[in-house]
């Protein structure tokens, strides 16, 4: 466990700009950073960072918090783990207990790969550097290739030695289970053992290692290398984890970790094909470079980029494998708003050889020297050699369909017009073009209906059949359940402004010198007076989550120095943090001519306006019941004769509400 005294510690040190900083590109604006939301697929600036207030908001999604649970939400994470990551990034000692069986049993299995790989990562690193084999051959390959000792340690480069189960051996005598060798893919089984079951096999064996580090630091994956005197004839010259619930290929980019900082600082992504062209780069001084490892971009690995920068320039080999390479994916890149250019290398060079031989000053200068627009680079490519009449118009097809998948118009009028002035084609035939193709994507049937056009006509018929039998058949209950949702959504929405009040005012006194029983003076803040007024009735706030808010608030109400925002905003229940950060943070950002200064009287006016709609809700509903018993009670003159004193009383109160609320009084 973590001591309350460690979790203060790690909560005043960690700079939530900072910390989102790791994750998302953040652009100051007024008080507040903006970017765009990690939490779902955002494409205009939503999530907004207060660093005066230490949370997050997403106005587009809804997610809110504190820098915890962005941590916990971002790398899926328990509260715990959130705190020692933090811990970690703010180099904070934590002292804790070790886990008992029972606890490591509870551990999720998510969190039990990630440990298993944490561990691999350092085995495979230990014996790298310091195994007799690992050294000579590991070691020595590393070297071969330039790579100097800083750099093996950033990628926490390794070495799997060539013997069947020598890992999986040291990973059993270390305490780790079998079950997650083969759930990460460290190991494979293979051969029944009628004693102990399957035996599992390293799958890593005899090969070099680059471990995969996710976007949030974590090791998530493995890719293992033969080494060359091996490779030839060899079909897998690259072994990489399978997918896992902790590691799809398709949603991971190697090197984005030790690159997401510099990314952000040069607001552009160079693309490279595989893990030696990243480190080699960054080895040369280029560190805002990530990996695809060869496959096909995928739309989570663009979104992924995406929260860092639009600018990405594709870095391929000349050759045609390269020239193929770049125009893989580069439509969804279009599509997802990213701005492409494209350099290929110079025959017989790839971004690792190329970097071996240029500092980063020199490598930088030929790329801003031969990159070029994506769309100058397809007309070349598609275009260069072709008379054919037939051929060229379909590579101006291409050409066209790629600019059609361009959300911003302008962006795509520009390009229209430069392509029409390359090519040499009237700019209203390309337009017209362009209009064509994105009428059939809007147009175009989704993958996942299988029924034909004729059975969606039909179902769509008997659907609106059916909503009109329905409407006709409506009946008093419907009416009845219809009102007692926007009466429960207007009791939810008092309640809220009531629980927002005392997170953002709750230490603040609105009424000097009242009388207590025992004759006593005292002066009451927000918070005892909302708690005292409710309950003198008896009353209570219907959501569970409020209550708990109320609950907590009152009993820290008179500690020293306690400020109810900062106390649920760092609250480490994550449900009250995130409600918190929702109650205050405006859902717009105010200049300061336009916003509502709160001196004592008027919060005290708020506050007990607040309070008078509660109560007004309160008798309105039991007025409805006390009605409903009465027309219950037609056969007992003396049951409707106290229903009648009751609904009378009821109605007195409310008039007296309804007066201090300014409304009319209803008789």
């Amino acid at each position: 466990m973590i001591d309350r005294q460690t979790i203060d510690r790690i909560m005043d040190a960690a700079n939530i700009v900072d910390v989102v900083s790791d994750f998302v590109s953040l652009r100051k604006r007024g008080t507040s950073y903006k970017g765009l939301c990690p939490f779902h697929d955002d494409t205009t600036p939503s999530f907004s960072v207060s660093p005066a207030k230490g949370v997050y908001k997403c106005f587009a999604c809804g997610k809110a918090g504190n820098v915890v649970n962005f941590i916990m939400e971002h790398e899926q994470l328990t509260y715990p783990d959130a705190l020692r990551w933090l811990a970690k990034k703010y180099h904070i000692e934590i002292e804790e207990r070790e886990l008992t069986d029972e606890e490591r049993k509870q551990q999720s299995e998510r969190e039990s790969m990630l440990i298993v790989n944490e561990w691999a990562a350092d085995y495979f690193h230990d014996i790298l550097l310091n195994d007799r084999d690992g050294q000579a051959i590991g070691l020595q390959y590393f070297r071969q290739r330039g790579f100097r000792d800083d750099i093996i340690e950033r990628f926490k480069l390794g070495f799997c030695l060539n013997r069947r189960d020598a890992m999986a051996q040291e990973a059993k005598r270390k305490g780790y289970k079998k079950e997650f060798l083969v759930k990460t893919g460290l190991c494979y089984e293979a051969g029944e053992n009628t004693e102990k079951g399957a035996t599992v096999v390293d799958r890593f064996r005899g090969r070099v290692i680059f471990p995969w580090i996710g976007v949030g630091g974590k090791i998530i994956a493995f890719g293992g290398r033969l080494l060359d005197s091996r490779t030839k004839g060899v079909a897998q010259k690259y072994v990489n984890s399978p997918d896992s619930d902790i590691y799809h290929k398709d949603h991971e980019l190697y090197g984005i970790f030790q690159a997401k900082k510099q990314i952000v600082k040069e607001d552009r992504v160079y693309m490279v094909e595989g893990y030696t062209d990243v480190i080699s780069m960054h080895q040369c001084g280029i560190e805002n470079v990530v990996a695809n490892s060869g496959t096909a971009l995928s739309i989570h690995q663009i979104k992924l980029l995406r929260r860092f920068t639009q600018n990405i320039t594709l870095l391929y080999d000349g050759d045609e494998a390269g020239i193929h390479a770049a125009m893989r994916g580069t439509d969804m890149l279009l599509a997802e708003g990213m701005n492409i250019k494209v350099l290929l290398l110079p025959d017989q060079e790839d971004p690792d050889s190329f970097a071996r031989k240029h500092t980063a000053a020199d490598f930088k200068q030929y790329i801003e020297e031969h990159q070029t627009d994506f769309m100058q680079f397809k007309t070349d490519v598609m275009l260069k050699g072709v008379s054919d009449p037939i051929k060229r118009s379909e590579a101006i097809s291409s050409i066209v369909k790629s600019i059609s998948v361009i959300k911003d118009p302008i962006i795509r009028a520009t390009y229209i017009k430069d392509c029409s002035q390359r090519i040499g084609i009237a700019e209203q035939t390309l337009i017209t073009q362009m209009n064509r193709f994105i009428r059939d994507e809007r147009n175009r049937p989704q993958t996942n209906l299988p029924e034909t056009e004729a059975q969606n006509q039909q179902d769509n018929s008997q659907q609106q059949e059916a909503a009109q039998e329905n409407v006709q058949r409506a009946t008093a209950a419907d009416i009845h359940f219809d009102r007692t949702n926007k009466e429960k959504i207007l009791s939810e929405t008092i309640e809220k402004l009531i629980v927002q009040s005392i997170v953002r005012y709750g230490e603040e006194t609105i009424f000097h010198n009242v009388e207590t029983e025992d004759g006593q003076l005292v002066n009451l803040n927000v918070i005892e007076y909302i708690s005292l007024d409710l309950g003198a009735d008896n009353l209570q706030l219907s959501v569970p989550l409020y209550n708990k808010i109320l609950q907590e608030a009152v009993a820290h109400a008179r500690d020293d120095d306690f400020k109810a925002e900062t106390f649920f905003l760092h609250h480490p229940d994550m449900e009250i943090s995130q409600l918190a950060t929702t109650l205050s943070i405006d859902d717009y950002t105010l200049t300061d001519s336009m916003k509502v200064v709160h001196d004592e009287e008027s919060l005290r006016n708020q506050v007990r306006h607040l309070i008078l709609d509660f109560r007004m809700y309160h008798v309105e509903m039991k007025l409805r019941q006390m009605r409903q018993q009465l027309s219950a009670a037609i056969n007992s003159t003396d049951d409707i004769m106290k229903l009648m004193q009751q609904i009378h009383e009821l109605q007195e109160r409310r008039n007296i509400y309804a007066k201090n609320l300014g409304n009319n009084i209803i008789t």
